[in-house]
């Protein structure tokens, strides 16, 4: 079946004349003309490989405005179909098409333009294979329309959306991948038959030729704001501009003055007590254009060497956030090698600069790159230096290997210490093998030193590792018609992991199961059996905790629309702390959507956990075990108003209370002695509440309004949650109005 549909993968269109394609989203025979016709849909998800159930058909045609591509999909009255309006970069499981390409047909970067039957899109960049990045915003046309019987979607992708290497002999070899969801059952049907749910997703597109066209781009994106505190007083106006430059494939340029931050997205509420840092996303224009390149990740979580909220964090003087002045980004090829340099500065004496330099080269079986980051930090007299390589290997239709090393160098003037230079590496592999009848194995090896360090620059959760695992996966797709089950992928993973100095933090064996209904719901139930280990960050560098085995066990459960009404559901209990097995915690969250119409929707959801011996440093080697209990409140709306507005009101309360149980002292073996040293219940409140109005003026051009109020409060005595959710819609330490315009003017 593979070889079938790679011939026809290869079939050229060099015959093709270079019609102009009016995007109107009805395909006129004549406008595609000599296109390359696919016809050959197979279910990807469940991914059984049969012919889809519904048919669909889809065109790829090369003109001189971009890569224009069709779907026509064939839906009739006996297959519902999803009216829901969706917002930018939506998630919702709705009728929908995906046009996944690879521009150098590497393997290595994707891009994913998908559009729903109501035309709302998303995009996204694909690296390591099937990871998905959504920050990412490009300008590309679109348009949709439909019958009785089935709805059509017609894309134009211009060439300079992404940085291709130049093609040689006036044609140009692209890897492309094509699906069409039916929102009602979760049926996934593609050309080829590839899968994200596998190891190897990008090297299994299907290579198609096109001819070799070329196009620039000169475009300037000014903006203004202006931002009321309404608690402090005041105003703040500001300006600048984003810039980019686009004269071929082969060279971008994209560069910001005086970029603006102000809140026109909202993170999510995070309260955190964990030694390890929160990782948060990016999405600010400048950090995520051509941005895939820069990509250098680990299979440690969320890891990656240019983390970009580094730059414009808080300053290293802790007075507010870095105030970034200029940045600068060039993305470019040379014949098979592609390069990307990347430089920002923050104002002032505190400010950092941040610079980055990326190197990839593409073979057949295997692309091979490095990385070298290197931040300097005059405040505190640091300058920090960070050189990895990443090779990716595909030996074989079956076998894909990854590897990465890592190394830092850290120059500091530390107080008492004999070097100002501190170096240390680190490294990963990871093997995959797609055996047969759904059996897939996978083997992963981990190690990062000490002294290892790349957060001035990246995101790593932790150094002083030494990991390994080794997984089985069996998927069943052949389940009986009569099953509420389309599809079930059942995972076991065995893994250890110690310290640099032979601690083990544990060994664990998991147990998995994804399961897709045939309505369109989805499953996950997951068992942790955790051997006894250590914990050696909780005390922040005062020695290690030991700790006895425990478990962890959790169900979700999401369902699409259906009618009104969508929900999800997810519920877990666990075991932690000192006490391991013996006391049990438990959370449950559930939040319902309720759809006044296919453009207007309301949500509420709620969480709670209780932790019975929650484990919480409080100084040196003195930690205090309690009884803990989080609750959340969520609630909000999205509103359509038409294809150019939408209006979003997003509420989120948290609160924490936690009342003291017992002081313990760790001494130098790694035991917890019970101490009369004083430890205090306390509880705490979070809100954050957001009105959003955004109006698209232009493609990436748009009018915020935007309402914030949020507030933080902490109380040293314990407290019922329920009044402390109340009590966090009191709270009120900020609260603005911030107006912001963007308009992108193109050249």
């Amino acid at each position: 079946m593979r070889g079938a549909c790679l011939a026809m993968a290869v079939l050229s269109a060099l015959s093709a004349p270079a019609y102009a394609i009016e995007v109107d989203g009805r395909i006129d025979p004549a406008e595609w003309q000599g296109a390359q016709h696919i016809t050959d849909f197979r279910k990807v998800q469940p991914l059984s490989g049969e012919p889809g159930s519904q048919p669909t058909e889809a065109w790829i045609l090369a003109t001189p405005d971009g890569l224009a591509i069709a779907f026509r999909n064939v839906q009739p009255a006996g297959v519902p179909r999803t009216r829901q309006m969706v917002q930018r970069d939506f998630e919702q499981q709705v009728d929908r098409v995906n046009l996944m390409v690879d521009f150098d047909g590497s393997g290595r970067t994707g891009y994913n333009f998908t559009v729903s039957s109501t035309d709302g899109i998303a995009d996204a960049v694909i690296t390591n294979e099937s990871q998905f990045n959504d920050d990412w915003d490009g300008n590309w046309r679109h348009a949709v329309s439909e019958d009785a019987d089935s709805w059509s979607v017609e894309m134009l992708i211009p060439w300079y959306i992404a940085p291709m290497h130049r093609a040689e002999g006036g044609t140009r070899t692209m890897k492309v991948y094509l699906d069409r969801v039916i929102g009602s059952t979760g049926e996934r049907a593609g050309w080829p038959v590839a899968s994200f749910e596998r190891p190897r997703f990008l090297s299994d597109f299907a290579p198609v030729v096109v001819p070799q066209y070329s196009q620039s781009l000169l475009a300037i994106t000014p903006y203004v704001s202006g931002l009321y505190d309404n608690v402090h007083g005041g105003s703040d106006f500001d300006g600048g501009a984003d810039f980019l430059w686009k004269p071929n494939g082969q060279f971008q340029l994209t560069a910001t003055i005086n970029p603006d931050f102000g809140q026109v997205e909202s993170d999510d509420l995070v309260v955190s007590f964990d030694a390890t840092e929160t990782f948060i996303s990016d999405k600010r224009p400048f950090f995520t254009e051509n941005q895939g390149l820069f990509e250098f990740t680990t299979p440690s979580d969320f890891s990656q060497l240019l983390y970009t909220r580094r730059i414009g964090a808080p300053a290293d003087d802790g007075n507010g956030s870095g105030d970034i002045t200029a940045a600068v980004k060039v993305n470019g090829s040379v014949g098979e090698t592609k390069y990307g340099v990347f430089a920002a500065d923050e104002a002032d004496e505190v400010g950092r600069s941040f610079r980055a330099l990326r190197l990839v080269r593409d073979f057949s079986t295997q692309n091979l790159g490095m990385m070298l980051t290197q931040v300097e930090r005059p405040y505190l007299d640091r300058e920090a230096t960070v050189f990895g390589v990443d090779h990716n290997w595909r030996p074989t239709e079956r076998v894909s290997v990854e590897t990465r090393l890592i190394g830092s160098q850290i120059d500091q003037v530390v107080e008492g210490a004999a070097d100002d230079s501190v170096r240390d590496y680190g490294g990963t592999m990871w093997v995959n093998y797609e055996m047969d009848h759904g059996w897939r194995q996978q083997w992963l090896v981990m190690h990062f030193g000490n002294e290892l360090q790349i957060n001035d620059m990246g995101y790593l959760s932790r150094n002083s590792t030494n990991y390994g695992n080794w997984q089985v996966m069996r998927r069943f797709t052949d389940l009986p018609a009569e099953s509420r089950y389309a599809s079930k992928d059942w995972r076991a993973r065995i893994t250890g992991s110690y310290n640099n100095h032979g601690d083990r933090l544990q060994q664990q064996l998991r147990i998995s199961r994804q399961s897709g209904l045939r309505n369109g719901s989805s499953e996950y139930a997951q068992i942790n059996i955790n051997s006894a280990g250590v914990d050696d960050m909780l005390t922040r560098g005062n020695g290690v905790v030991k700790l006895p085995p425990n478990f962890n066990a959790n169900f979700s459960y999401e369902r699409p629309r259906k009618g009104n009404w969508s929900y999800e559901i997810e519920a877990l209990a666990f075991s932690s702390g000192l006490a391991g097995n013996s006391k049990i915690g438990y959370s449950v969250e559930f939040q319902p959507t309720y759809f006044i119409s296919d453009a207007f929707s309301v949500y509420a959801g709620v969480y709670a956990d209780r932790t019975p011996d929650w484990l919480l440093w409080q100084h040196d080697n003195l930690i205090g075990s309690f009884d803990g209990g989080e609750w959340h409140f969520n609630a909000g709306l999205d509103w359509n108003i038409g294809n150019k507005q939408e209006l979003r009101v997003k509420l989120q309360a948290l609160a924490i209370d936690a009342q003291a149980r017992q002081a313990w002292r760790v001494d130098s073996a790694g035991n917890a002695v019970a101490s009369d040293d004083p430890i205090e219940d306390f509880s705490l409140s979070n809100l954050g509440f957001q009105i959003r109005y955004r109006y698209e003026l232009a493609p990436l051009s748009y009018l915020y309004v935007v309402y914030g109020r949020g507030g933080f409060n902490q109380n040293e005595f314990s407290e019922n949650g329920g009044r402390l959710v109340r009590d966090s819609f009191d709270l009120r330490d900020d609260e603005q109005l911030l107006v912001k315009l963007s308009y992108r003017f193109e050249l």
